[in-house]
């Protein structure tokens, strides 16, 4: 699965300690506070995101673009300190919030 991760780090220890993270689960930096990967497994983002959520704090924001989920864009959030999800069709025939 293809997976773009865009960080809004409220301080460098945050920032250096989520990058070190995300090269670690093979992410590649593609500009400041924006990662992909092309191979990212369900199971290791499900463990990549509680990782993150330990290392970050409510000034802090991650977003997660998921493409292909069961045929559909996912986008989930990180924001103060609580997960949000966007479901989005293929066809763009509408959007679930979870």
């Amino acid at each position: 699965m293809f997976v773009a991760v865009a960080c809004d780090l409220g301080n460098s220890d945050h920032r250096a300690s989520v990058h070190n993270t995300l090269l670690q689960y093979g992410f590649k930096k593609l500009q400041e506070n924006l990662y992909e990967s092309a191979s990212a497994s369900e199971k290791a983002l499900l463990r990549l995101k509680k990782e993150l959520d330990g290392l970050t704090d409510s000034y802090d924001s991650l977003r997660f673009y998921q493409y292909p989920l069961d045929g559909t864009l996912v986008v989930s959030s990180l924001k103060e300190k609580k997960w949000r999800k966007l479901v989005l069709t293929v066809q763009g025939k509408g959007a679930e919030h979870a």
